[in-house]
Parts: C-alpha cells; structure tokens; sequence
C-alpha cells in the first residue's frame, strides 16, 4: 500500500518554502452539523509515525496520529456552521472553513498544499491543490486525521442532545438509520436546511 510521504514538502523547500502547510477539510457530505477544516505544518525533523489518509486509519490509529500530530506539529482547526453552508453553499463554505484554519495557524505559512482541485479564493498564500492529497502528502494527510478528530466529536457531543439521528456513528453524514429519523424526528437546528433531503422533509407540506 502506497503511503503519503514528504516530497511534494520538499519540492517546495526547494523552491524558497520554509513552511508547508497542509490543509483538508471533512464533512461536505453530511447533512447535518459544521464543516471542518484543518491545517498542519509539520517539523520536518519529527513527523510522527503512521500519518494516512484519515479514511485508511482504525479508529485507534487515528487517535494515537492525533495526539502525536498535536505534539509536534502547528495545528488550527476551523469551521464553517451549518448558517454559513446554507447562505454561501457547501463549496465555498468549505474553503471558508480551510482558509480560517490557515489564518489560525500560530506562524503564517509560506507554502499551501490543499486537498482537492481547487485553491479556495480567500487565500493569499502560494498554493497547489493536489487531488486525493491526503493520500500523497504527509501534511495533507495529517490535516484529515485533526479535521476528522475533531468534526466527530462535535457530532458525538449533538447526538447527546438530539438523540435518536445516530450521528455518534453516522457523523451526520445521510445513513438510511438518519434518513429514517429525520422523516421521524423531524429537523434540528443543526440540520443543513439547503441539503435536498433536509429541504424536502420542511417543504414537503
């Protein structure tokens, strides 16, 4: 199995970068709750151990990655709210929530590398958008286990207040067990009223 490494880092090094960050974000496809951003430069001389595509990785190899990622690295992790993705839709909320984690980041990187195939247009800093990223940059790699983390478990603390969707284990994302509960239970406030399945259950009457 092929794991993501540090060359596209040191491709920009050796282009003048002295920070690379990594950006990814989680959660477009759910139906309810935020966005979630994050963006990580490593130190290049302590990457930790393991770092994949946060999808590849069990629960438990997530975590340890997380504590060590926190450890050693300079991490911001951002969102959009559920308000915003309905205003602005789930595209550009996404690159909002990506560029905040960049402006969050205790140093002001010099060089970007973003999962997907865009450059979200808020960013000043010289980028590349590099498709299934996480998979190839370490950076990237690492920004998708902090997102992943840290969106999961602001669906676990929901689903204790609005139990009965399952997001402790759909996440929000549009099982047949949420769908069910969503014609059941109805809409929450943290349900993405723009989202065809949320938009038919409110205007179906």
């Amino acid at each position: 199995m092929d794991m993501p490494d540090f060359s596209l880092e040191r491709g920009a090094f050796e282009h003048g970068a002295s920070r690379v960050a990594g950006v990814d974000e989680v959660g477009r496809g759910p139906l309810a709750g935020p966005v979630t951003a994050a963006a990580v430069v490593l130190d290049p001389d302590n990457i930790p151990d393991g770092l994949n595509d946060s999808k590849k990785l069990s629960a438990k190899r997530r975590e340890v990655a997380f504590e060590a990622i926190l450890a050693s690295a300079d991490v911001c992790v951002a969102h959009a709210t559920v308000e915003e993705i309905d205003d602005i839709n789930i595209l550009r909320a996404s690159h909002l929530a990506m560029q905040r984690a960049v402006d969050g980041l205790s140093h002001v990187p010099d060089y970007l590398l973003i999962d997907g195939n865009m450059i979200p247009r808020g960013l000043q800093i010289p980028s590349a958008a590099i498709v299934k990223g996480d998979a190839r940059s370490v950076s990237i790699a690492a920004a998708s286990i902090v997102a992943k983390i840290t969106r999961d478990g602001i669906m676990m603390d929901l689903a204790q207040q609005f139990p009965g969707y399952g997001w402790e284990t759909n996440a929000g994302y549009p099982s047949k067990s949420h769908k069910a509960a969503l014609l059941k239970l109805g809409v929450t406030p943290h349900h993405r009223r723009s989202f065809k399945p949320v938009h038919n259950i409110l205007y179906q009457e």
